[in-house]
């Protein structure tokens, strides 16, 4: 394993040899990969998307909807895919704050690995491409008809920045309904929540909103049947992933999952399936030394306990509404946004802090030794379109 000051050299020593990140569409304008030149990408906040047909994204420049037809793209069976290039960016807040080194690799590889554990409970688009390795930044699969929501499991009150959190009704608003679910009094951030919640979230390129399962039902988003089925595989795999974890010794506080219906009409899981980016980990052992002392009222000896196992923290962290809190060592997205502020972006020492980060979080979970690919990014987002093109695609 890299203990953390070998990680830390480790970004130094890319970010010292990095160059700015090419968008997808210029290496398909740069006929790099023949069979796509001419092909026009959808740009994503995790990736963009390549695939036949007719498409459309937000531009946030232009403020304006840009419409886009391309050629017919079909694999050796007649299925249309959707090839997927992810990208190193983070944004949070809807806000794009820079590149972290290693995030992409690291985030297909969390990825793929989850995928196997569930892809039998909540179905997966994703196709199994020869030559392409677990830390593949692309990836190819089914382009499904998306059921436009993502669908977010949470088990704890987790404390949240994001508006269209829990944490930010609950704490915050003072609101007791959410997505739907009446709650009790008495929950405290960072807490368990009495069952697990289902609090689907509407997906916009320009701001996201909570809503309860009858807002999706009445805007025609799915059908009450088709909700069922996606929350009842859900439930099952968010079990099969919490099981996991906990043997590793980590808690799975919530994560989200977007769908689609595939070819023969089924409804399968689409994009990353409980990544540091789509879920909050949290270490088992640090969460139940803090519950211990949190619920016992012992918050002198809370508060002297996180100042000795957490750097860098500030009060704001630790108190709410004049209560000391539990506070978590995360090992997800959610460390970075506590470096956000405003919409600056993150700063090199940040980067290498957060990169660091997901370091150590992707060893903790898998249990080995991080190994990055170190060629150049463009040569591994060009042999990896190449790739799928060559063992796929027609």
């Amino acid at each position: 394993m890299l203990s953390e000051k070998q990680a830390e050299d480790l970004v130094t020593k890319y970010m010292a040899k990095e160059s700015s990140t090419t968008p997808t569409q210029e290496i398909l304008d740069s006929g790099a990969v023949p069979k796509l030149a001419g092909y026009i990408t959808k740009p994503g906040k995790v990736s963009d998307s390549i695939f036949g047909g007719n498409g459309s994204y937000y531009d946030k420049e232009s403020g304006k909807v840009i419409d886009f037809e391309n050629p017919p793209l079909r694999t050796k069976e007649g299925i249309p895919p959707r090839l997927m290039v992810r990208n190193p960016k983070i944004s949070t807040h809807d806000i794009s704050r820079g590149d972290i080194p290693f995030k992409d690799q690291i985030l297909a590889q969390n990825h793929n690995y989850m995928l196997n554990l569930v892809k039998e409970a909540i179905g997966s688009s994703q196709y199994d491409v020869p030559g392409l390795a677990a830390n593949s930044v692309v990836i190819a699969a089914e382009n499904l008809e998306q059921i436009p929501f993502e669908n977010v499991l949470r088990a704890y009150l987790a404390k949240s920045s994001t508006e269209t959190s829990l944490y930010h009704a609950y704490i915050v608003q003072g609101k007791r309904e959410f997505a739907g679910h009446s709650l009790p009094k008495g929950l405290v951030p960072n807490g368990d929540l009495p069952y697990i919640l289902d609090t689907p979230s509407t997906k916009s390129d320009e701001h996201d909103m909570t809503v309860a399962p009858d807002y999706l039902f009445k805007n025609k988003i799915c059908t009450p049947q088709e909700y069922t089925q996606i929350i009842n595989s859900s439930l099952f795999a968010f079990g099969i992933v919490s099981n996991f974890l906990k043997e590793k010794g980590i808690i799975l506080a919530d994560t989200k999952t977007e769908h689609g219906k595939n070819s023969k009409g089924e409804i399968v899981s689409q994009d990353e399936l409980y990544t540091l980016d789509s879920s909050r980990f949290w270490l088992a052992d640090d969460y139940n030394k803090q519950a211990e002392l949190f619920y016992s009222g012992k918050y002198n000896d809370l508060i002297t306990y996180l100042l000795e196992k957490q750097d860098n923290l500030k009060e704001e962290d630790y108190i709410v509404n004049n209560h000391v809190i539990i506070c978590l060592k995360s090992y997800s997205k959610e460390f970075a946004r506590g470096f956000s502020k405003g919409d600056a972006g993150y700063t090199d020492e940040q980067r290498v802090k957060i990169a660091v980060r997901y370091i150590m979080g992707i060893q903790h979970l898998l249990g080995k030794k991080f190994e990055p690919d170190m060629r150049p990014r463009d040569e591994r987002v060009i042999t990896g379109l190449q790739t799928i093109v060559d063992n796929l695609v027609v």
